[in-house]
């Protein structure tokens, strides 16, 4: 997921928004259309930036009993970038 789909998404919203202010299809006003779908952009660019930007961690618990019994336990963790966007 890039970057090109939000922002392709907020720039219609805009062209929705001001150069066609009063316009009216139907019972549709063209503005505030235009509106909705900038804020649309902006909120699903969010989630791009939010989902890009976060790392990812991975817990590994070991658990080894001995011969009398008892019980160890090991936990690991570790912590590691997400994947690079597909090249297009």
């Amino acid at each position: 997921m890039g970057y090109g789909g939000p922002i392709g998404l907020i720039v219609l919203g805009l062209i929705l928004t001001f150069a066609l202010r009063e316009q009216q299809v139907g019972p549709l006003n063209v503005w505030t259309l235009g509106l909705i779908l900038a804020g649309a952009g902006v909120v699903w660019l969010l989630l791009v930036i939010a989902q890009q930007n976060t790392k990812r961690r991975h817990t590994t618990t070991a658990t080894t009993t001995d011969a009398e019994g008892r019980q160890a336990s090991t936990q690991r963790t570790s912590e590691s970038d997400p994947p690079a966007p597909p090249a297009v």
